[in-house]
């Protein structure tokens, strides 16, 4: 088959696939996420039962995460320093979850090496579009971290954290 040949087909084969989720769901998604499942993705990764991570998810180091956790669009899972994500959480689009830095390397012009900590999120938590969680971080058990919020510290379970940087509510 022609390269022109193969680039029309897959060009007819993703108007297929965008008319049928736009049909179905009412929804656009990028290439990557019509082309694969985001159960199947997060299987392959070895993340548990029902969870879910679409394509565009960047992935990076030791990441483990729990049962029917939902990943949302253009997160990034840095597990170079260790990452576990518990179950039943919803991580939102757009959140960015660190376990190193390179702030050290970089201001030392690459005299001094990252800086890496493992980072921990419990289960029942929901973290909110556009959030940060610095290196190791732990978030508790049943937490919520409100949209936009740089979290630095560690935040209890049950309570709240929203702000950059956040402030802990204690229920």
């Amino acid at each position: 088959m022609k390269s022109s040949q193969l680039h029309k087909g897959i060009l007819s084969l993703y108007e297929k696939l965008r008319k049928k989720m736009r049909e179905k769901y009412n929804r656009h998604v990028s290439f990557g996420d019509l082309m694969t499942d985001r159960w199947e993705t997060a299987k392959k990764y070895g993340f548990g039962e029902g969870a879910s991570c679409y394509d565009n998810v960047l992935i990076l180091g030791d990441v483990k995460v729990g049962e029917h956790t939902w990943i949302g669009p253009n997160v990034i899972l840095d597990g170079v320093g260790g990452l576990e994500i518990g179950s039943y959480c919803t991580i939102c689009a757009g959140v960015q979850i660190y376990s190193h830095d390179t702030v050290k390397w970089a201001i030392s012009m690459g005299k001094e090496e990252r800086e890496v900590a493992p980072t921990q999120i419990g289960s029942g938590v929901f973290i909110g579009p556009q959030s940060v969680i610095q290196k190791g971080v732990r978030i508790g058990d049943r937490v919520v971290i409100g949209a936009m919020s740089f979290v630095t510290t560690d935040v209890p379970s049950e309570s709240r954290a929203w702000g950059a940087p956040a402030k802990v509510q204690v229920r």
